[in-house]
């Protein structure tokens, strides 16, 4: 029976709000010991940071953490999946999209987080079944154009569900139907 991924997910899902600074991030981080935040706002997925985020892009180039803001340095769009998918789904997306962790929602929540450690940890020998799962229902992967993915579009800058990459922009349905 395939294991679903809230049944090996890390909850709480630790976020931060958008306009919060690097540095609230990083003491945020360190507190909940997590290299790993989901950005927000109003309530709505727009992004994600991580400890290498900041390190690439504020420590290594010397830049003030106090002075940066979170927006300015978080992975966006988010790739999202759902808790009640198959763990062999986390892990055909994490491939897909050169990812190691992905926000896990149900009924359009975020509930948790889950990351390739999260399933190593729940049964050495997982990794191995996985491997032959994912050769045995391997097909070719979509291209990250064909996919959908909750944030704000590039182009009216409204939250969406299904963004959709178009034309080198991230839009939603609306603004996409209008290219």
């Amino acid at each position: 029976m395939p294991i679903k991924i809230k049944e090996i997910m890390s909850t709480p899902p630790y976020t931060i709000d958008a306009n919060e600074t690097i540095q609230t991030a990083a003491i945020k981080m360190t507190e909940n010991r997590r290299g790993f935040l989901i950005v927000v706002k109003n309530g709505n997925i727009v992004g994600v940071i991580s400890d290498s985020d900041i390190l690439r892009t504020v420590v290594s180039q010397d830049k003030k953490p106090s002075e940066i803001k979170v927006k300015e340095v978080m992975s966006a769009p988010v790739v999202t999946i759902d808790a009640n998918e198959d763990i062999v789904e986390a892990v055909k997306k994490m491939k897909m999209y050169k990812i190691k962790r992905l926000p896990v929602v149900e009924e359009g929540k975020l509930v948790g987080v889950i990351s390739l450690s999260d399933i190593a940890m729940s049964s050495p020998e997982m990794i191995e079944v996985l491997e032959l799962r994912l050769k045995m229902k391997e097909e070719p992967l979509p291209v990250i154009q064909e996919g959908y993915t909750v944030g704000i579009c590039e182009s009216c800058g409204n939250y969406s569900e299904k963004l959709v990459y178009k034309n080198g922009n991230w839009l939603c349905e609306n603004c996409a139907e209008e290219e």
